[in-house]
């Protein structure tokens, strides 16, 4: 025969699991959508260096540089506004590459690229989990140069 429990000893459970669940909850959806922004941060770099890559493709080389990296940090050639991506800067926006490859039929390249870009999170620590920020490897872009 099974026996009952006392409906007295079953009231406070659920609010007892609850508080032991929260934190734990709560940091996972912290650490996710932290993480959700890393890399959407992370594609807006990218499309930026690809625009980047992409102006260059139509220019002279080794000109239009100081243009270039306005371009991959404030999304025009000016260089005024705000940056795309929180701590992308122009010291970050290494000097554009071309090369020229010797195969037949020439290929001739424009690189474009972001060296150390880190992602900072909005917390710095979650109930003691720190949420430390992301060092990017170098985020690269080539297009071939109109000849």
């Amino acid at each position: 025969m099974r026996r009952q429990i006392p409906v007295c000893y079953v009231r406070g459970s659920a609010a007892l699991e609850l508080a032991l669940l929260l934190p734990v909850l709560l940091t996972l959806c912290l650490v996710v959508s932290e993480l959700g922004r890393a890399l959407y941060e992370y594609k807006t770099v990218l499309k930026a260096v690809g625009h980047g890559a992409r102006f260059l493709a139509t220019q002279a080389p080794n000109t239009q540089i100081l243009e270039t990296k306005n371009l991959v940090v404030y999304g025009n050639t000016e260089g005024t506004g705000a940056t795309l991506a929180a701590g992308l800067s122009l010291g970050l926006v290494e000097t554009p590459t071309w090369t020229a490859d010797a195969s037949d039929p020439r290929l001739n390249l424009v690189t474009v690229s972001v060296r150390g870009y880190a992602f900072k999170p909005l917390f710095s620590s979650v109930f003691g989990v720190s949420l430390g920020g992301i060092v990017f490897n170098e985020i690269r872009a080539s297009m071939r140069v109109a000849s």
